[in-house]
């Protein structure tokens, strides 16, 4: 019998997925630091919150629209090709941003024209990142590779998220802005050392983008509980994600300060941290239906953001809501990884994601006008009310409830200590936007 700390660092013994955690924990941490140091550079230049729904809102716009054909590209290239292409474009163009800042000479229109573009890269990359994992270590260790991954991915928010508090208050957002580029640049040199074989099915006919979409969409909507939570998700995205990103700086701004914010949003990771340790040993026979339980801690944030913004009490609500988000990704990307053929990975991830993610550029763009109209706490509280819901509404779906996850038995501990996993092996039946 293998013991748990055997299993959970089996993982690391290929060097495929050595280089994959590596290069995603490095995006992450530049993504940590970039919405603290855009947010502020937006209110620094204009000081409206309206505008900063603009910008974030353009960034996810596209990212929405373009996240089908990422997952088709994903589906039919090498995934670790699309991700270093994405990393350059994306350090390209976080430099920029990062130059008109640090410059001067930054305009509404010029970083929503960025931060669009932004978007489109991130829709490219997303599905990629997501499929690729089953193909750097063999299926019996998909489980501990995934919480070994969202532990790096989570340390470096917390370090990211702290940093862009401090380099944000001391020498202004676009040093934030111009780590954020530096980190894409290092993450695509990691990606380009991940060497792994195909998972895509051999095809002799003419390409098919809407076929690929067609065989992606049967997929995605033959199970009622994948459908199900990423319509939940929606709504939550859309009440959370709006609040957070663009209400949570302005009250920051008026009340904690903007150091303290990153250090709220860093607890929040430290959260997820714990979360993912913690997911790591639990064994639940139902563990999507635990994982939808624990989203209702994602109202305790909004609450304190509306009722008693003070540092104890946001720090606490955060790092709560964190572990919270990190029980459920850990259920719904094992219940995606066992479920969802790995030939259609990518591409039930971009439906996963783009009916996730479909109102977040509504929301971010709405939230502002909506807040200047009948204030932030109320706002805040009307989308405390709408996480609310659609938690609810998950758990009335008979599929969310009755999922058993598989545990399959703990592997023997590899003597190859710096094997390569070709992914050839990878079973097809045999991996979280909805988070």
């Amino acid at each position: 019998m293998v013991d748990t700390r055997d299993r959970v660092l089996a993982p690391l013994r290929h060097r495929p997925f050595r280089y994959l955690a590596l290069g995603r924990a490095a995006t992450m941490l530049g993504n940590a630091v970039a919405p603290i140091a855009l947010a502020f550079a937006v209110l620094d230049l204009t000081g409206s919150v309206r505008d900063l729904g603009l910008v974030v809102g353009a960034r996810s716009l596209t990212h929405v629209l373009f996240l089908l054909f990422g997952g088709v590209l994903a589906d039919r290239l090498p995934r670790q090709a699309v991700m270093v292409v994405s990393c350059a474009l994306a350090a390209l163009t976080q430099g920029a941003v990062a130059a008109l800042v640090l410059t001067d000479t930054a305009t509404i229109p010029g970083l929503v024209a960025l931060a669009a573009v932004n978007g489109v890269v991130a829709a490219f990359a997303w599905p990629a990142a997501a499929a690729l994992v089953p193909q750097t270590v063999p299926a019996e260790l998909l489980q501990p590779a995934n919480a070994l991954n969202r532990l790096g991915i989570n340390a470096a928010m917390i370090g990211g998220a702290s940093l862009g508090g401090v380099l944000v208050a001391v020498v202004g957002p676009g040093w934030g802005l111009l780590v954020d580029a530096a980190t894409f640049a290092l993450a695509g040199l990691a990606f380009s050392r991940v060497r792994v074989h195909t998972v895509a099915a051999a095809r002799t006919e003419r390409v098919n983008p809407l076929r690929d979409l067609r065989e992606g969409w049967t997929e995605f909507v033959a199970r009622s509980w994948v459908w199900v939570v990423v319509l939940g998700f929606l709504l939550i995205n859309f009440a959370y994600a709006s609040s957070v990103n663009v209400l949570g700086p302005a009250v920051a701004d008026e009340t904690i300060g903007r150091p303290a914010w990153g250090v709220v949003l860093a607890a929040q990771t430290t959260g997820m941290v714990a979360g993912a340790m913690i997911a790591l040993r639990i064994r639940v026979r139902r563990l999507l239906l635990l994982g939808v339980l624990c989203m209702f801690a994602g109202v305790l944030l909004l609450l304190g953001l509306a009722w008693m913004p003070s540092v104890a009490v946001l720090v606490a609500a955060a790092f709560v809501a964190g572990l919270a988000i990190e029980q459920f990704s850990v259920a719904w990307e094992t219940s995606m990884q066992q479920n969802i053929p790995a030939d259609r990975l990518a591409r039930v991830y971009s439906y996963d994601a783009l009916g996730s993610f479909l109102a977040i550029p509504l929301g971010q763009m709405a939230i502002g006008p909506v807040a200047e109209a009948i204030g932030s706490k109320p706002t805040l509280l009307v989308a405390a009310g709408i996480v609310l819901v659609a938690v609810l509404g998950m758990l009335a779906d008979p599929g969310v409830r009755r999922l058993s996850a598989q545990f399959p038995a703990a592997p023997e501990p590899s003597s190859a200590g710096s094997s390569s996993f070709d992914g050839s092996s990878v079973p097809v039946g045999s991996e979280v936007p909805a988070g």
